[in-house]
């Protein structure tokens, strides 16, 4: 276990205005804490900054000290530790302004998928947010944002329209298609490794009510499920997401009775249309894995959908899936306590011509097992593309595995033309 640091006498923030943590203070180790467990940062400082201004003394004083310089909302999104560095908690710069008219929100770096959905939910819109209404706007669109619309309007990065960047040398700019579009581009599925994004504009879409939730089903039928399934989303519309999922339930009282405790095979799903063509697209696959246990699929807000992440221990993509694929799968699930099979296609499939470098976007599956499971890696990689997504990846060694060779080496030369001496260097960052 690492041990703390001690703070430097020679660290100051001028100009600081928001609260500063120092070890052995009380309120420094929940500032300092991630979401992910495996990471135990021990920063020489963690301070929270309130605006623009408080994260640039923050970056000017790590430069002037030469110690490592990180930025945290929620959490996430930290795979790697700060280690007597200083960490910047964005969480107090969470503004959300959403122009109607021009169906565009604005917010700062510490906001919310739940705070901008609820924002634009008055006006019948909708944000490309993720499975969970706590995760941080801006780190999961930097990483790409996979959401539950992507099929119909493509990758959370592929709807933002402008940036406010503070770089490496401590000078604020504006990323747009017409301002600084090099690093428009890169920051657009790239990642946080090109500067410290202050504001952020995105695109909103007409989306209101959806039809989303969970039918559980007998895991012992998860093989015919992910058959049917293989060759159901080849006629998918664009309109519906869904996965299948091999979980293993919780066992408290707070687990619907009639899958508690339970080995199950999960359909996710959240569908933009009527509830009835909804249950006609999905009859083939209840027809395959027989009388539901439980079926929690309804028509709700889009706001009030939270459909809910795996976390990632190990992740691979696929073109195809085989019959010995899914028998992986299948069996990679008696040893873990969920796997998470989930369809990709549709817009996130069809760039524009302008898109940012975001993942591999022909993948057409992708799987995520919550558990170590010795092995797994070497049975799946005959299958696997080889790529893997931003921001489901853990493992910062492997940040070029996120992007195509062409996308990586443009990366590189806006990490070299916009941060050339490495200053950001916690996290996943491309190498120069």
């Amino acid at each position: 276990m690492s041990q703390p640091y001690t703070i430097q006498d020679e660290i100051r923030l001028p100009g600081f205005t928001g609260p500063v943590h120092l070890p052995g203070e009380a309120g420094y180790d929940e500032a300092r804490r991630s979401l992910n467990p495996a990471v135990d940062s021990r920063p020489a400082l963690v301070a929270e900054a309130y605006d623009a201004a408080d994260v640039r003394a923050a970056l000017l004083a790590a430069r002037a000290n030469g110690v490592p310089f990180a930025v945290q909302a929620t959490g996430h999104g930290t795979h790697t530790a700060c280690d007597g560095g200083i960490l910047v908690k964005t969480a107090p710069m969470a503004s959300v302004l959403v122009d109607p008219a021009r169906r565009i929100a604005r917010v700062g770096p510490g906001a919310r998928w739940g705070e901008v959905a609820a924002a634009a939910a008055p006006f019948g819109l909708a944000p490309l947010s993720g499975s969970s209404p706590s995760v941080g706007v801006v780190g999961y669109t930097l990483g790409g944002g996979l959401g539950w619309l992507g099929r119909k309007h493509g990758f959370a990065a592929d709807s933002v329209v402008r940036a406010e960047v503070l770089l490496a040398d401590g000078r604020q700019v504006t990323a747009s298609a017409d301002s600084h579009p090099e690093l428009f581009w890169a920051l657009r599925g790239g990642g946080g490794g090109f500067g410290v994004v202050t504001s952020l504009e995105f695109r909103l879409y007409p989306v209101s009510e959806v039809f989303s939730g969970f039918a559980y089903f007998p895991v012992k039928v998860a093989a015919e499920l992910l058959t049917a399934y293989r060759d159901w989303i080849d006629d998918a519309p664009d309109e519906i997401s869904t996965a299948v999922v091999l979980r293993r339930m919780p066992g408290d009282e707070g687990t619907p009775a009639a899958v508690r405790g339970r080995h199950v095979a999960m359909v996710k799903v959240v569908h933009t249309g009527p509830a009835r063509e909804a249950r006609e697209l999905l009859a083939p696959l209840w027809r395959a894995a027989g009388p539901a246990l439980l079926d929690e699929t309804r028509t709700s807000t889009y706001a009030a959908t939270a459909m809910g992440g795996t976390p990632n221990r190990h992740m691979d993509m696929f073109d195809t899936v085989p019959d010995a694929l899914i028998g992986t799968l299948v069996r990679a699930a008696e040893r873990a306590q969920t796997v998470e099979i989930r369809h990709w296609g549709g817009a996130l499939g069809r760039p524009g011509p302008d898109a940012g470098p975001v993942s591999h976007r022909s993948t057409r599956l992708s799987a995520i097992v919550d558990t170590v499971v010795p092995g797994l890696a070497e049975e799946l990689r005959p299958y696997a593309n080889g790529g893997t997504f931003l921001n489901f990846l853990a493992d910062p060694a492997r940040t070029a595995q996120a992007f195509t060779a062409a996308d990586y080496a443009g990366l590189r030369e806006v990490k070299r033309a916009y941060d050339p001496d490495g200053f950001f260097r916690v996290g996943h960052v491309v190498s120069r």
